[in-house]
């Protein structure tokens, strides 16, 4: 039995290397992890059909639009660790089937509540179903060549599913009804439910020890509002509420590590971060979220709102970047096989990130493929830095195991994405506000599409000058965020260099 807590590692020797059989079961494992990912933008066109169907109150049509990521981010470290218990395929069956429940509840869903309540089930599955295709790949590849591979395709499939949602979504609600968005998830759950047990051998912790309920409430107690308060303050401001909400998460995250470092089974244990590279792993993949969501954010409604394209052209034109992010992960893998050292490469990827956004603090108001080269290069540097850093967490980390590393690697994404928004989308929000001039309509101060609504209503000279100034405010703002970018991302670049020096990986099947 190999120690975990030895403080180096040796280079993983090769294990059994994967044949037909498990490459076959890996792309049956991609089918529900893109559409698990591609469930987080598939709403985009289907609101305003939404709306006219169900009519719901504008509270009910933010909860439509939250409540799938509020669920799936509060259940994955419960999910991952359930999944190490009571086996990992097991668990993606059963998340696999709530999701395709959830699927059919909310296409033919004929209330707002019922919407809801379907969205909610969806981010039940969606939290079984992400740890839990990644922890199977972590026990299919025991060669760390072919793993590192799987992931790297696992991180394209992540990233690209959220672009690919958007647009999905455009062209069934153009053609059929909004359920329709829906319905699409049915086909591959069924695929998944007939060939996974067939294709998938099961895995799990041999001696898990009891489950700890109390940790559950304790880390949706932690997880839930810090998001909630992440998400909100962009948009909303620094208020005291989600400032509250923050706080509120924050000492709830203390009591729950409290609680794992204390009781005898815990959810999460800590012997995961004994291992040199796992703690690094897990803050650095925060901090390829951050990039990533936090572009993201300006990304998109610079498409949409300062160079006028229709939500359906904006999202065809975001699939451009992802030609470059196809390359990414390969090439990082190839590398690190090679003999190149995986904090060059992880740094390397954050240093190509920094250039994107480099780019990107160089747009102005009609710069289509600047934005579109800035995003592509970022996004490419940024799969090269997750693929590699879920390689690292997931080796590095104990193979029964698996499913709670898993968990936590998908934990502090969704901790770094919000809190991207949060800090990047607050830079460009006070950077808009204050090029906007104070004899604006208030609408015009707080949004770039409440000053383009209220022009609408204006003389036509006074309409046409609040909306060239309002492109321009928000235009300098993406600039100011995007340097603050650069800024977080030359610094994570030289925190890998030094964090993943000299770190390599090895088989650990065991604490």
């Amino acid at each position: 039995m190999t120690n975990s807590t030895t403080p180096t590692s040796t280079t993983a020797s090769p294990g059994p290397r994967a044949g037909r059989r498990e490459w076959t079961a890996f792309g049956v494992l991609m089918l529900p992890l893109l559409l698990v990912s591609m469930d987080v933008s598939v709403l985009y066109f289907a609101v305003p059909a939404i709306s006219a169907d169900l009519a719901p109150t504008g509270t009910q049509q933010l909860w439509i639009f939250d409540i799938y990521a509020f669920v799936l981010a509060g259940l994955l470290m419960t999910m991952g660790s359930l999944g190490d218990r009571i086996g990992r395929r097991k668990l993606l069956l059963i998340g696999a089937a709530a999701f395709g429940a959830g699927s059919l509840l909310a296409a033919y869903a004929n209330s707002a509540e019922t919407l809801i309540a379907a969205r909610a089930v969806l981010g039940i599955g969606g939290a079984t179903l992400m740890p839990s295709t990644m922890a199977l790949i972590r026990t299919m590849f025991r060669d760390p060549g072919q793993r590192a591979k799987a992931l790297g395709i696992w991180s394209g499939v992540m990233t690209g599913g959220v672009a690919l949602g958007s647009v999905i979504s455009g062209l069934l609600v153009e053609y059929f009804w909004w359920g329709s968005v829906f319905l699409v998830n049915l086909p591959a759950m069924a695929l998944l439910l007939v060939l996974g047990p067939i294709l998938l051998t099961e895995s799990k912790n041999p001696n898990p020890g009891r489950f700890d309920l109390l940790s559950v409430p304790l880390s949706m107690a932690a997880v839930l509002p810090v998001v909630y308060g992440l998400k909100e303050i962009p948009s909303e401001g620094w208020h005291t509420e989600y400032v509250l909400s923050l706080t509120v998460g924050l000492f709830f995250a203390y009591l729950f590590v409290q609680r794992q470092r204390t009781t005898a089974s815990p959810l999460i244990s800590p012997a995961l971060f004994r291992g040199r590279g796992f703690g690094p792993a897990v803050f650095l993949n925060l901090l390829s979220a951050f990039a990533m969501m936090g572009s993201a954010y300006f990304t998109t409604q610079y498409l949409q709102s300062v160079l006028g394209k229709s939500s359906l052209e904006a999202a065809l034109w975001s699939l451009l970047p992802a030609v470059l992010v196809g390359a990414a992960a390969p090439t990082s893998a190839a590398l690190v096989q090679r003999g190149v050292e995986r904090a060059h490469v992880v740094a390397g990827g954050f240093a190509t990130a920094a250039c994107g956004y480099g780019l990107l603090a160089l747009v102005g108001t009609d710069s289509l493929w600047l934005v579109l080269a800035g995003a592509g290069i970022l996004a490419a540097g940024i799969v090269t830095v997750m693929s590699q850093l879920m390689d690292l967490g997931l080796s590095t980390a104990p193979l029964d195991k698996a499913g709670a590393a898993s968990s936590l690697l998908e934990t502090g994404a969704e901790f770094g994405g919000a809190l991207g928004m949060a800090v990047l989308g607050s830079i460009g929000t006070a950077v808009y506000r204050h090029g906007i001039p104070a004899t604006a309509p208030t609408p015009a101060h707080e949004t770039l599409g409440g000053a383009l609504a209220v022009a609408q209503q204006l003389p036509a000279r006074t309409g046409d000058a609040l909306i060239t100034t309002a492109r321009e405010a928000y235009t300098h703002g993406m600039q100011a965020a995007a340097v603050a970018g650069v800024v977080v991302s030359l610094g994570a670049a030289l925190l890998a260099a030094r964090a993943l020096r000299g770190v390599t990986v090895r088989e650990v099947v065991s604490e």
